[in-house]
Protein backbone atom coordinates (compact mmCIF):
# COMPACT_ATOMS: atom_id res chain seq x y z
CA UNK A 1 0.00 0.00 0.00
CA UNK A 2 1.01 3.70 -0.45
CA UNK A 3 2.58 5.05 2.80
CA UNK A 4 0.18 7.43 4.36
CA UNK A 5 1.09 10.56 6.51
CA UNK A 6 -0.63 11.89 9.19
CA UNK A 7 -0.04 14.37 12.30
CA UNK A 8 -0.86 14.28 15.58
CA UNK A 9 -1.12 17.05 18.29
CA UNK A 10 -0.79 16.49 21.13
CA UNK A 11 -1.58 19.41 23.78
CA UNK A 12 -0.58 18.37 27.42
CA UNK A 13 -0.66 20.74 30.55
CA UNK A 14 2.98 21.77 30.63
CA UNK A 15 3.92 21.14 26.92
CA UNK A 16 2.59 20.37 23.41
CA UNK A 17 4.16 18.79 20.56
CA UNK A 18 3.32 17.78 16.86
CA UNK A 19 4.08 14.60 15.60
CA UNK A 20 4.37 12.61 12.37
CA UNK A 21 3.25 9.32 11.93
CA UNK A 22 4.09 7.16 9.25
CA UNK A 23 1.92 3.65 8.21
CA UNK A 24 3.17 1.46 5.58
CA UNK A 25 0.07 -0.95 6.68
CA UNK A 26 2.43 -2.81 9.03
CA UNK A 27 4.49 -0.65 11.29
CA UNK A 28 3.71 3.23 12.39
CA UNK A 29 6.97 5.46 12.26
CA UNK A 30 7.05 8.23 14.42
CA UNK A 31 8.93 11.41 14.53
CA UNK A 32 8.76 14.75 16.56
CA UNK A 33 8.62 17.61 14.64
CA UNK A 34 7.72 20.38 16.69
CA UNK A 35 8.20 20.73 20.77
CA UNK A 36 7.11 23.63 22.68
CA UNK A 37 6.06 24.40 26.40
CA UNK A 38 1.82 25.23 27.40
CA UNK A 39 2.91 27.80 30.05
CA UNK A 40 0.02 29.08 31.70
CA UNK A 41 -0.28 32.77 32.75
CA UNK A 42 -1.44 34.37 35.96
CA UNK A 43 -2.60 38.01 35.78
CA UNK A 44 -4.20 39.63 39.23
CA UNK A 45 -4.25 36.00 41.16
CA UNK A 46 -6.07 34.29 38.10
CA UNK A 47 -5.00 31.58 36.00
CA UNK A 48 -5.54 31.44 31.97
CA UNK A 49 -4.43 29.29 29.13
CA UNK A 50 -2.31 31.26 26.72
CA UNK A 51 -4.70 29.63 23.69
CA UNK A 52 -3.23 32.09 21.21
CA UNK A 53 -0.06 31.08 21.58
CA UNK A 54 -0.94 27.24 21.40
CA UNK A 55 -3.08 27.63 18.36
CA UNK A 56 0.38 29.82 17.18
CA UNK A 57 2.31 27.01 18.16
CA UNK A 58 -0.25 24.50 16.21
CA UNK A 59 0.74 26.69 12.85
CA UNK A 60 4.36 26.33 12.92
CA UNK A 61 3.74 22.19 13.38
CA UNK A 62 1.60 22.51 10.36
CA UNK A 63 4.43 24.40 8.46
CA UNK A 64 6.91 21.97 9.37
CA UNK A 65 5.06 18.87 8.45
CA UNK A 66 4.29 20.46 5.27
CA UNK A 67 7.42 20.52 4.10
CA UNK A 68 8.23 16.87 4.58
CA UNK A 69 5.41 15.85 2.13
CA UNK A 70 1.99 15.59 2.20
CA UNK A 71 -0.22 14.43 4.98
CA UNK A 72 -3.37 12.56 4.47
CA UNK A 73 -5.40 13.88 8.23
CA UNK A 74 -4.48 15.80 11.21
CA UNK A 75 -5.88 15.12 14.42
CA UNK A 76 -4.96 16.94 17.90
CA UNK A 77 -6.47 16.37 21.93
CA UNK A 78 -5.82 18.27 25.29
CA UNK A 79 -6.52 17.46 28.66
CA UNK A 80 -9.91 17.57 30.33
CA UNK A 81 -12.52 19.62 31.58
CA UNK A 82 -11.54 23.41 30.25
CA UNK A 83 -13.53 25.12 27.69
CA UNK A 84 -13.71 28.58 25.82
CA UNK A 85 -16.59 30.73 25.79
CA UNK A 86 -17.80 32.26 21.66
CA UNK A 87 -19.86 35.17 21.08
CA UNK A 88 -23.09 35.20 18.27
CA UNK A 89 -20.15 36.00 16.05
CA UNK A 90 -17.67 32.85 16.54
CA UNK A 91 -15.41 34.86 18.61
CA UNK A 92 -13.36 34.14 21.50
CA UNK A 93 -14.92 35.75 24.53
CA UNK A 94 -11.46 35.59 26.63
CA UNK A 95 -8.63 33.39 27.07
CA UNK A 96 -10.19 29.82 28.99
CA UNK A 97 -9.14 30.04 32.75
CA UNK A 98 -7.01 26.85 33.94
CA UNK A 99 -8.82 24.33 35.97
CA UNK A 100 -6.47 25.08 38.71
CA UNK A 101 -7.65 28.90 38.76
CA UNK A 102 -8.88 30.02 41.84
CA UNK A 103 -12.56 30.51 41.16
CA UNK A 104 -12.81 26.67 41.12
CA UNK A 105 -12.11 26.25 44.87
CA UNK A 106 -15.02 24.88 47.04
CA UNK A 107 -17.63 25.34 44.18
CA UNK A 108 -18.76 21.34 44.15
CA UNK A 109 -20.23 22.19 47.45
CA UNK A 110 -21.90 24.96 46.23
CA UNK A 111 -23.11 23.18 43.26
CA UNK A 112 -24.54 20.83 45.82
CA UNK A 113 -26.98 23.42 47.40
CA UNK A 114 -28.61 23.23 44.30
CA UNK A 115 -28.52 19.67 43.11
CA UNK A 116 -27.99 16.50 45.58
CA UNK A 117 -24.90 14.92 44.52
CA UNK A 118 -25.61 11.46 44.57
CA UNK A 119 -28.07 12.27 41.89
CA UNK A 120 -25.56 14.04 39.80
CA UNK A 121 -23.07 11.53 40.33
CA UNK A 122 -26.15 8.75 39.63
CA UNK A 123 -26.52 10.74 36.06
CA UNK A 124 -23.03 11.82 35.23
CA UNK A 125 -21.10 8.66 36.71
CA UNK A 126 -17.92 11.22 37.05
CA UNK A 127 -15.81 11.76 39.98
CA UNK A 128 -16.43 14.89 41.55
CA UNK A 129 -13.61 17.42 41.74
CA UNK A 130 -13.69 21.36 41.66
CA UNK A 131 -12.02 21.46 38.16
CA UNK A 132 -15.10 19.50 36.16
CA UNK A 133 -16.34 22.11 33.92
CA UNK A 134 -19.84 21.99 35.58
CA UNK A 135 -18.36 23.69 38.59
CA UNK A 136 -15.82 26.11 36.12
CA UNK A 137 -19.16 27.15 35.14
CA UNK A 138 -21.56 27.54 38.27
CA UNK A 139 -18.27 29.91 39.33
CA UNK A 140 -18.91 32.07 35.96
CA UNK A 141 -22.93 32.04 37.00
CA UNK A 142 -21.65 33.59 40.02
CA UNK A 143 -18.72 35.05 39.46
CA UNK A 144 -19.05 36.50 35.93
CA UNK A 145 -22.37 36.41 35.02
CA UNK A 146 -22.25 39.17 32.23
CA UNK A 147 -20.24 36.53 30.22
CA UNK A 148 -23.26 33.74 29.98
CA UNK A 149 -25.42 37.15 28.74
CA UNK A 150 -23.46 37.21 25.64
CA UNK A 151 -21.76 33.89 25.03
CA UNK A 152 -23.61 31.68 22.71
CA UNK A 153 -21.31 28.56 21.89
CA UNK A 154 -18.99 26.32 24.39
CA UNK A 155 -15.98 24.61 23.21
CA UNK A 156 -13.84 22.45 24.81
CA UNK A 157 -9.86 23.08 23.87
CA UNK A 158 -9.57 20.43 21.50
CA UNK A 159 -13.15 21.71 20.27
CA UNK A 160 -11.98 25.17 20.03
CA UNK A 161 -8.94 24.35 18.69
CA UNK A 162 -10.63 22.23 16.22
CA UNK A 163 -13.37 25.24 15.28
CA UNK A 164 -10.18 27.48 15.06
CA UNK A 165 -8.51 25.06 12.16
CA UNK A 166 -11.81 23.86 10.10
CA UNK A 167 -14.69 26.52 11.66
CA UNK A 168 -16.73 23.73 12.69
CA UNK A 169 -18.24 24.09 16.16
CA UNK A 170 -18.81 20.22 17.77
CA UNK A 171 -18.11 18.68 21.07
CA UNK A 172 -16.26 15.11 20.74
CA UNK A 173 -18.01 12.99 23.13
CA UNK A 174 -14.72 11.88 24.76
CA UNK A 175 -13.84 15.13 25.90
CA UNK A 176 -17.67 15.72 26.79
CA UNK A 177 -17.49 13.51 29.00
CA UNK A 178 -15.19 14.70 31.00
CA UNK A 179 -17.37 17.72 31.76
CA UNK A 180 -20.14 16.36 34.44
CA UNK A 181 -22.68 17.53 32.05
CA UNK A 182 -23.00 14.13 30.12
CA UNK A 183 -25.70 11.30 30.80
CA UNK A 184 -23.48 8.22 30.98
CA UNK A 185 -26.13 6.15 29.80
CA UNK A 186 -27.69 8.20 27.28
CA UNK A 187 -24.38 9.81 26.23
CA UNK A 188 -26.09 13.20 25.43
CA UNK A 189 -26.38 16.08 27.27
CA UNK A 190 -28.01 15.92 30.40
CA UNK A 191 -30.77 18.69 30.88
CA UNK A 192 -31.50 17.86 34.08
CA UNK A 193 -28.14 18.83 35.55
CA UNK A 194 -27.88 21.80 33.64
CA UNK A 195 -30.96 23.21 34.74
CA UNK A 196 -30.47 22.23 38.39
CA UNK A 197 -27.20 24.29 37.94
CA UNK A 198 -29.22 26.72 36.13
CA UNK A 199 -26.45 27.01 33.11
CA UNK A 200 -27.73 27.70 29.90
CA UNK A 201 -28.28 24.66 27.53
CA UNK A 202 -27.82 26.68 24.25
CA UNK A 203 -24.25 26.94 25.18
CA UNK A 204 -23.62 23.09 24.02
CA UNK A 205 -23.32 21.73 20.28
CA UNK A 206 -23.75 18.24 18.98
CA UNK A 207 -21.56 15.49 20.43
CA UNK A 208 -19.64 13.84 17.99
CA UNK A 209 -17.99 10.38 18.36
CA UNK A 210 -14.66 9.97 18.46
CA UNK A 211 -12.98 9.09 14.84
CA UNK A 212 -15.51 11.72 12.94
CA UNK A 213 -13.78 13.36 10.20
CA UNK A 214 -14.93 17.21 10.57
CA UNK A 215 -13.81 18.56 7.08
CA UNK A 216 -10.70 20.41 5.73
CA UNK A 217 -8.76 22.72 7.07
CA UNK A 218 -10.14 26.31 6.76
CA UNK A 219 -9.30 28.10 2.85
CA UNK A 220 -7.32 30.89 4.79
CA UNK A 221 -4.96 28.27 6.71
CA UNK A 222 -4.25 26.51 3.76
CA UNK A 223 -3.38 29.94 1.95
CA UNK A 224 -1.36 31.32 5.19
CA UNK A 225 0.24 28.14 5.59
CA UNK A 226 0.56 26.67 1.45
CA UNK A 227 -1.32 23.57 2.98
CA UNK A 228 -3.77 21.34 0.89
CA UNK A 229 -6.81 20.83 1.97
CA UNK A 230 -5.72 18.71 4.91
CA UNK A 231 -9.22 16.67 6.57
CA UNK A 232 -9.40 17.46 10.21
CA UNK A 233 -9.84 14.23 12.13
CA UNK A 234 -12.15 14.67 15.63
CA UNK A 235 -9.81 11.71 17.05
CA UNK A 236 -10.79 10.99 21.12
CA UNK A 237 -10.44 14.65 22.21
CA UNK A 238 -9.46 13.62 25.93
CA UNK A 239 -5.61 12.55 25.59
CA UNK A 240 -6.47 10.10 28.68
CA UNK A 241 -8.96 8.25 25.46
CA UNK A 242 -6.27 8.91 22.84
CA UNK A 243 -3.81 6.99 25.23
CA UNK A 244 -6.02 4.00 26.21
CA UNK A 245 -6.66 3.36 22.32
CA UNK A 246 -2.79 2.26 22.82
CA UNK A 247 -2.71 -0.09 25.46
CA UNK A 248 -1.13 -3.16 24.18
CA UNK A 249 -3.61 -5.56 25.70
CA UNK A 250 -4.26 -8.64 24.44
CA UNK A 251 -7.11 -9.58 27.28
CA UNK A 252 -10.65 -7.66 27.04
CA UNK A 253 -10.17 -6.82 30.96
CA UNK A 254 -7.23 -5.03 32.06
CA UNK A 255 -5.79 -2.45 34.42
CA UNK A 256 -4.06 0.48 32.59
CA UNK A 257 -2.43 3.50 34.26
CA UNK A 258 -1.66 6.14 31.90
CA UNK A 259 1.05 8.20 33.51
CA UNK A 260 1.99 12.01 33.42
CA UNK A 261 1.08 14.93 34.66
CA UNK A 262 -2.19 13.29 36.24
CA UNK A 263 -2.44 9.86 36.44
CA UNK A 264 -5.37 7.88 35.30
CA UNK A 265 -5.79 4.35 36.75
CA UNK A 266 -8.80 2.29 35.68
CA UNK A 267 -10.35 -0.13 32.88
CA UNK A 268 -12.40 -0.79 30.23
CA UNK A 269 -15.65 -1.26 29.78
CA UNK A 270 -18.46 -1.94 27.55
CA UNK A 271 -21.25 0.23 29.84
CA UNK A 272 -21.25 2.95 32.61
CA UNK A 273 -20.77 0.98 36.12
CA UNK A 274 -22.32 3.28 38.62
CA UNK A 275 -23.85 2.36 41.70
CA UNK A 276 -23.52 3.43 45.23
CA UNK A 277 -20.09 1.70 45.56
CA UNK A 278 -18.95 3.78 42.93
CA UNK A 279 -19.76 6.74 43.85
CA UNK A 280 -18.68 6.23 47.70
CA UNK A 281 -15.44 5.46 45.89
CA UNK A 282 -15.11 8.90 43.66
CA UNK A 283 -14.69 6.46 40.42
CA UNK A 284 -15.36 8.00 37.27
CA UNK A 285 -17.07 6.89 33.67
CA UNK A 286 -15.73 7.90 30.86
CA UNK A 287 -16.52 7.75 27.18
CA UNK A 288 -13.92 6.13 25.05
CA UNK A 289 -13.29 5.16 21.83
CA UNK A 290 -15.96 3.02 19.93
CA UNK A 291 -18.67 3.49 22.86
CA UNK A 292 -16.40 2.02 25.60
CA UNK A 293 -16.02 3.41 28.97
CA UNK A 294 -13.12 4.28 30.48
CA UNK A 295 -14.00 3.60 34.80
CA UNK A 296 -10.81 5.18 36.02
CA UNK A 297 -9.69 7.18 39.08
CA UNK A 298 -8.05 10.39 38.35
CA UNK A 299 -5.07 10.27 40.86
CA UNK A 300 -2.49 13.85 40.77
CA UNK A 301 0.62 12.19 38.92
CA UNK A 302 3.60 13.80 38.12
CA UNK A 303 2.57 17.05 38.47
CA UNK A 304 3.94 16.50 42.20
CA UNK A 305 7.49 16.58 40.65
CA UNK A 306 7.15 18.78 37.85
CA UNK A 307 6.41 21.47 40.86
CA UNK A 308 8.84 20.71 42.47
CA UNK A 309 11.22 20.82 39.89
CA UNK A 310 10.32 24.32 38.86
CA UNK A 311 10.95 25.30 42.67
CA UNK A 312 14.37 24.07 42.44
CA UNK A 313 15.29 25.53 39.39
CA UNK A 314 13.57 28.97 40.98
CA UNK A 315 16.21 28.45 43.80
CA UNK A 316 19.36 27.90 41.56
CA UNK A 317 18.99 23.80 41.67
CA UNK A 318 18.90 22.72 38.09
CA UNK A 319 18.15 19.16 37.89
CA UNK A 320 17.25 16.76 35.23
CA UNK A 321 14.20 14.40 35.77
CA UNK A 322 17.34 11.60 35.31
CA UNK A 323 19.28 13.34 37.98
CA UNK A 324 16.26 13.32 40.65
CA UNK A 325 15.52 9.42 39.52
CA UNK A 326 19.14 9.24 40.72
CA UNK A 327 18.71 10.92 43.95
CA UNK A 328 15.50 9.30 44.61
CA UNK A 329 16.89 5.86 43.81
CA UNK A 330 19.68 6.30 46.56
CA UNK A 331 17.63 8.08 49.13
CA UNK A 332 16.15 6.05 52.68
CA UNK A 333 12.71 3.73 51.50
CA UNK A 334 9.61 4.67 53.19
CA UNK A 335 10.58 7.42 54.87
CA UNK A 336 7.73 9.26 54.96
CA UNK A 337 4.46 9.05 52.85
CA UNK A 338 1.99 11.34 51.28
CA UNK A 339 -1.84 11.14 49.97
CA UNK A 340 -0.86 12.95 46.42
CA UNK A 341 -4.82 13.93 46.39
CA UNK A 342 -4.68 15.86 49.66
CA UNK A 343 -6.22 19.30 48.12
CA UNK A 344 -2.80 20.96 49.78
CA UNK A 345 -1.27 19.94 46.30
CA UNK A 346 -3.62 20.98 44.12
CA UNK A 347 -2.60 24.51 43.11
CA UNK A 348 0.66 25.88 41.69
CA UNK A 349 3.32 27.09 43.79
CA UNK A 350 6.60 25.76 46.38
CA UNK A 351 5.72 22.15 46.40
CA UNK A 352 8.76 21.27 48.23
CA UNK A 353 7.78 23.17 51.21
CA UNK A 354 3.92 21.54 51.05
CA UNK A 355 5.47 18.24 50.73
CA UNK A 356 6.86 18.78 54.15
CA UNK A 357 4.33 20.79 55.71
CA UNK A 358 1.90 17.56 54.91
CA UNK A 359 4.74 15.29 56.36
CA UNK A 360 4.83 17.42 59.39
CA UNK A 361 1.51 17.89 59.74
CA UNK A 362 0.73 14.20 59.75
CA UNK A 363 3.93 13.47 62.54
CA UNK A 364 6.40 11.75 59.90
CA UNK A 365 9.77 12.07 58.99
CA UNK A 366 9.83 15.27 57.15
CA UNK A 367 12.44 14.86 53.92
CA UNK A 368 14.24 17.45 53.40
CA UNK A 369 16.66 17.07 50.29
CA UNK A 370 15.16 16.92 46.69
CA UNK A 371 16.10 13.18 46.32
CA UNK A 372 14.16 12.39 49.68
CA UNK A 373 11.01 14.45 48.43
CA UNK A 374 11.10 12.78 44.60
CA UNK A 375 11.52 9.04 47.01
CA UNK A 376 8.56 10.11 48.60
CA UNK A 377 6.16 11.14 45.95
CA UNK A 378 6.94 7.87 43.52
CA UNK A 379 6.55 5.87 46.84
CA UNK A 380 3.40 7.57 47.93
CA UNK A 381 2.28 7.42 43.88
CA UNK A 382 3.11 3.65 44.07
CA UNK A 383 1.06 3.01 47.39
CA UNK A 384 -1.94 4.87 45.80
CA UNK A 385 -1.83 2.87 42.69
CA UNK A 386 -2.11 0.07 45.01
CA UNK A 387 -5.02 1.51 46.70
CA UNK A 388 -6.78 2.23 43.47
CA UNK A 389 -6.28 -1.78 42.00
CA UNK A 390 -8.14 -2.62 45.29
CA UNK A 391 -11.21 -0.29 44.20
CA UNK A 392 -11.33 -0.95 40.89
CA UNK A 393 -11.22 -5.03 41.20
CA UNK A 394 -13.83 -4.54 44.08
CA UNK A 395 -16.28 -2.22 42.06
CA UNK A 396 -15.96 -4.79 38.82
CA UNK A 397 -15.51 -7.83 40.94
CA UNK A 398 -12.66 -8.95 38.21
CA UNK A 399 -9.02 -9.71 39.32
CA UNK A 400 -6.14 -7.98 36.88
CA UNK A 401 -2.82 -10.05 36.83
CA UNK A 402 -1.25 -7.46 34.87
CA UNK A 403 -0.80 -3.66 35.06
CA UNK A 404 -0.23 -1.47 31.89
CA UNK A 405 1.54 1.49 32.35
CA UNK A 406 1.31 3.84 29.54
CA UNK A 407 2.75 7.83 28.40
CA UNK A 408 5.25 9.67 30.11
CA UNK A 409 5.71 8.61 33.61
CA UNK A 410 7.15 5.35 32.00
CA UNK A 411 10.57 6.80 31.10
CA UNK A 412 11.26 6.71 35.31
CA UNK A 413 12.43 3.01 35.39
CA UNK A 414 11.93 3.61 39.25
CA UNK A 415 8.18 4.14 39.88
CA UNK A 416 8.07 1.29 37.27
CA UNK A 417 9.34 -0.76 39.93
CA UNK A 418 7.77 0.84 42.88
CA UNK A 419 4.63 0.33 40.78
CA UNK A 420 5.10 -3.41 40.27
CA UNK A 421 6.49 -3.98 43.77
CA UNK A 422 3.87 -1.76 45.71
CA UNK A 423 0.76 -3.61 43.60
CA UNK A 424 2.49 -7.43 43.59
CA UNK A 425 2.02 -7.33 39.95
CA UNK A 426 3.82 -7.24 36.70
CA UNK A 427 3.87 -4.09 34.99
CA UNK A 428 4.22 -3.52 31.05
CA UNK A 429 5.88 -0.27 30.57
CA UNK A 430 5.01 1.68 27.59
CA UNK A 431 4.54 2.99 25.06
CA UNK A 432 5.96 6.63 26.12
CA UNK A 433 4.12 8.47 23.68
CA UNK A 434 1.16 6.29 24.27
CA UNK A 435 -1.19 9.76 23.58
CA UNK A 436 0.24 10.27 19.77
CA UNK A 437 -0.10 6.50 18.87
CA UNK A 438 -3.11 6.40 20.01
CA UNK A 439 -4.17 9.85 18.16
CA UNK A 440 -2.81 8.54 15.23
CA UNK A 441 -4.56 5.34 15.41
CA UNK A 442 -8.11 6.68 15.63
CA UNK A 443 -7.52 8.57 12.22
CA UNK A 444 -6.14 5.65 10.60
CA UNK A 445 -9.16 4.02 11.94
CA UNK A 446 -11.21 6.77 10.42
CA UNK A 447 -9.32 6.29 6.90
CA UNK A 448 -10.55 2.56 7.25
CA UNK A 449 -6.56 1.61 7.17
CA UNK A 450 -7.14 -0.25 10.67
CA UNK A 451 -10.25 -2.35 10.84
CA UNK A 452 -10.53 -2.47 14.66
CA UNK A 453 -9.22 -1.30 17.88
CA UNK A 454 -7.63 -4.39 18.36
CA UNK A 455 -5.54 -3.98 15.29
CA UNK A 456 -4.04 -0.66 16.56
CA UNK A 457 -3.43 -2.64 19.73
CA UNK A 458 -1.25 -5.12 17.74
CA UNK A 459 0.63 -2.42 16.48
CA UNK A 460 1.34 -0.93 19.54
CA UNK A 461 2.64 -4.61 20.42
CA UNK A 462 5.29 -4.74 18.16
CA UNK A 463 6.93 -2.11 19.72
CA UNK A 464 10.64 -2.62 20.93
CA UNK A 465 10.51 -0.06 23.52
CA UNK A 466 8.37 -2.03 26.09
CA UNK A 467 9.78 -3.34 29.21
CA UNK A 468 8.61 -5.62 31.71
CA UNK A 469 9.06 -4.89 35.65
CA UNK A 470 8.45 -7.64 38.13
CA UNK A 471 7.51 -7.25 41.95
CA UNK A 472 10.45 -7.22 44.58
CA UNK A 473 10.42 -6.88 48.01
CA UNK A 474 7.15 -8.22 48.69
CA UNK A 475 7.47 -8.00 52.54
CA UNK A 476 8.79 -4.37 52.94
CA UNK A 477 6.01 -3.06 50.13
CA UNK A 478 3.17 -4.82 52.51
CA UNK A 479 4.54 -3.19 55.75
CA UNK A 480 4.63 0.19 53.73
CA UNK A 481 1.22 0.05 52.36
CA UNK A 482 -0.25 -0.92 56.17
CA UNK A 483 1.41 2.36 56.95
CA UNK A 484 0.47 4.23 54.06
CA UNK A 485 -3.51 3.13 54.67
CA UNK A 486 -3.05 4.13 58.29
CA UNK A 487 -1.70 7.69 57.42
CA UNK A 488 -4.46 8.35 54.47
CA UNK A 489 -7.13 7.28 57.18
CA UNK A 490 -5.95 9.21 59.91
CA UNK A 491 -4.56 12.30 58.12
CA UNK A 492 -6.84 15.63 57.87
CA UNK A 493 -6.69 17.19 54.53
CA UNK A 494 -5.77 20.25 54.26
CA UNK A 495 -8.04 22.49 53.34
Amino acid sequence: MQEKRLLAFDFGASSGRAITGSYDGQHLLLQEIHRFSNDPVTIQGHMYWDVLRLFYELKRGLSKARRSGQLASVGLDTWGVDFGLLDGYGQLMANPRHYRDVRNQGMSQKAFNLMDQEELYQITGNQVMDINTAFQLLAISQQQPQLFQNAKTLLFMPDLLNYFLTGIKQSEVSIASTSQLLDAQKRAWSNVVMDKLGLPRHLFTKLTPSGSVLGPILPGLQHELSLEAVPVTAVCGHDTQDALVSVPAREKDFIFISCGTWALFGTELDQPLINQQTAALNVTNECGYGGKISFLKNIIGLWLIQEARLQWQRDGQLYTYGELEQLAAAAKPFACFINPDDPIFVPAGNMPRRLQEYCARTGQNVPQTPGEMVRCIDESLALKYRSALEEIQSCTGKIYPVIYMVGGGTQSHLLCQMTASACQRPVCAGPVEATVYGNLMVQLLAMGELNNIGEARQLVRSLPELQQYEPTDSAAWEEAYARYKKLICTAEPES
